[in-house]
């Protein structure tokens, strides 16, 4: 079963904002199967998505720290992972922050690419130590750009081949 199938006893904009959740989905699968899939119009593809996308953040922000502190003193393989996690993020990450500082952050959730995004930037702004809430009004601000950028797309406004 594919993963738009299994949401489809859910209304149309909740499974949209499940998608958009997904790290592997994120925007760029939510907004196509919005539009294509759940028939949604535009704005409301856009809208749910988007929201849809900013819970992550939100939840990333808020109690990354303290569920990953908690969990490396209880187990060595959590310790493992978020010692992984948090070096893969400080390598993707460290030269546009240095870089482009608050810009930087919206870039790399705004542009698709594999390993950016919400999830990703949520992340590297809880290591960079940027404060909660300004960290995810710059998320918001990419992710608003991106959802767009795929909304043109999808609807064939804009090319990029």
């Amino acid at each position: 079963m594919d993963l738009v199938s299994r949401f489809s006893f859910l209304p149309p904009e909740i499974a949209t904002m499940i998608l958009a959740m997904i790290p592997l989905t994120e925007l760029q699968g939510s907004i196509p199967v919005a539009l294509t899939v759940y028939q949604l119009d535009p704005l409301a593809a856009y809208f749910f998505s988007i929201i849809g996308n900013l819970i992550p953040a939100v939840i990333i922000l808020w109690l990354l720290g303290p569920i990953s502190g908690w969990l490396i003193k209880h187990s060595s393989w959590a310790e493992s992972f978020f010692s992984w996690l948090f070096a893969h993020t400080r390598h993707r990450f460290t030269g546009k922050y240095e870089r482009w500082g608050a810009l930087g952050l919206i870039l790399f959730v705004a542009l698709p690419g594999p390993l950016t995004g919400v999830w990703t930037g949520s992340v590297a702004a809880f290591l960079f130590g940027i404060q909660k809430v300004k960290a995810l009004l710059l998320i918001a601000l990419g992710i608003m750009i991106t959802g767009l950028i795929i909304l043109l797309a999808t609807l064939g406004v804009i090319s990029f081949f």
